[in-house]
């Protein structure tokens, strides 16, 4: 099996402290040691001494590693290999991963532009843009491997960064952490430390910031701690206002389960002024298509859970339709059901299309990490509203003033307008604000 260590100081470090971490058809994988809270502690501590990089050293390092990231082999582990184990962990197909190969190796290049554009107009003779702190700890999710790019823009920020890898997915981090340190990062600015929940508070609370990612209770439990950046569901959603044709078609259906739907910015719901049955039925009929596979064939597209997961979360699904019905379930009925066994214990979660008759039905605000879609009316009248708290917002409309209300509304992160395929993708677009303008400050400057 793999060993996934405790990597301190540029050292890889075994734990007392171990689980197992299995893949998604019941095999057990790899042994994860897990750092406690006082190791923790103490290594946020130390690594607030470690040297000073300058910002063109961090750019270089980052560029190199992006580049080693993609291509090298890394702790014994290619870059094949990676995708294979990334994709049996986390149940994410095995594609996305490969993808995550290019995107890391283009993005790490562009970091020093990227976070460039992110300093406010303002800053240079009568101010300064400045860090809030030096220590960033981050409480990874394991959904898609290419989140990890966030932490990343820190270190081109300045910040030493520690993480605390997703339970289902520390395979790419601990990648990323080993290819910054062959890329020359100084061994005090990183820190991989796989541990409980406990730990993870403890990086929370010794870390200057942080960024958590989370369920709903995680972002109500530190919503207003201005220490902490909390990721929670995205509840992206997409308005059709105006007429459905094949390449609305396609978009939608690419929105709704592109790198199989486990993204927060996946649409989760679909308002539509027009038919609205006769538009979740055409969504039904093409998603319901996708096939079931295993993760690593290199054909797959759905996420794939362990089976008695995979069931719950589908249960979670039932008990959040509240009358609504499932029109994908029809054309499983002959083809393995809903929840659909691929590889000893694992089973693929089929896409479903949920059509409620109001917009503000409860359920569309229900976030499950497979292709899965509520389809509503809308009409104008109502406005904005129902489509508030979005992490994106699509916006199939003619509608100026829609757009421009969108804009003005803030529970609203992403506005795109028109069918703009993988946005999600763009390095310089926001994710939920710019990270520099949470771990970066204006400070009033003057001098004679």
């Amino acid at each position: 099996m793999l060993s996934i260590p405790v990597l301190r100081d540029g050292e890889e470090r075994s734990s007392r402290d171990t689980r197992v971490l299995h893949g998604v058809n019941g095999a057990p994988l790899a042994t994860v040691h897990e750092a406690p809270a006082l190791v923790t502690r103490l290594t946020v501590k130390r690594m607030r001494e470690a040297p000073r990089m300058t910002s063109d050293e961090r750019l270089a390092v980052l560029a190199e590693a992006g580049r080693r990231f993609a291509d090298d082999t890394l702790g014994g582990q290619t870059p094949e290999e990676y995708c294979r184990i990334q994709a049996l962990v986390s149940g994410v197909p095995v594609g996305v991963a490969r993808q995550t190969l290019g995107r890391m190796r283009n993005d790490c290049g562009l970091l020093g532009d990227v976070v460039g554009k992110q300093s406010p107009v303002g800053a240079g003779r009568t101010a300064r843009w400045v860090r809030r702190g030096s220590v960033f700890g981050v409480v990874a999710p394991s959904n898609h491997p290419a989140t990890h790019g966030a932490w990343l823009q820190a270190v081109a920020l300045g910040y030493r960064v520690v993480v605390r890898p997703g339970t289902r997915d520390p395979i790419t981090p601990l990648r990323l952490v080993r290819a910054l340190l062959e890329a020359g990062l100084d061994p005090g600015w990183i820190s991989l430390l796989p541990g409980s929940h406990a730990a993870a508070d403890a990086l929370v609370d010794a870390a200057d910031l942080a960024l958590v990612y989370g369920s709903e209770a995680t972002v109500a439990r530190l919503r207003g701690n201005d220490r902490v950046l909390v990721r929670g569901p995205g509840r992206s959603k997409i308005l059709v206002d105006g007429p459905v044709d094949e390449a609305v078609l396609d978009h939608l259906v690419a929105e709704i389960s592109g790198d199989g739907g486990v993204r927060c910015t996946n649409t989760t719901a679909v308002l539509t002024s027009g038919d609205h049955r006769a538009l979740a039925e055409a969504l039904a009929e093409r998603l319901a298509a996708l096939p079931a596979l295993p993760v690593t064939d290199d054909r797959a597209v759905l996420p794939v859970r362990p089976r008695k997961e995979a069931a719950g979360l589908r249960a979670a699904l039932d008990r959040a339709a509240q009358g609504a019905v499932d029109l994908t379930e029809r054309y499983y009925e002959a083809d393995g059901g809903p929840v659909t066994v691929v590889d000893e214990d694992a089973a693929a979660l089929r896409p479903a299309v949920m059509c409620v008759d109001r917009s503000d039905h409860p359920g569309l605000g229900t976030e499950l990490p497979f292709p899965c879609v509520w389809v509503a009316p809308w009409q104008r009248s109502e406005g904005i509203g129902p489509l508030d708290d979005s992490l994106a917002l699509t916006l199939l409309t003619d509608d100026a003033a829609l757009v421009d209300e969108a804009l003005d509304t803030p529970g609203i992160r992403t506005v795109l307008h028109g069918r703009v395929p993988g946005w999600y993708r763009d390095p310089y677009l926001p994710h939920d604000g710019y990270i520099g303008q949470f771990l970066k400050e204006a400070r009033g400057f003057a001098g004679s």
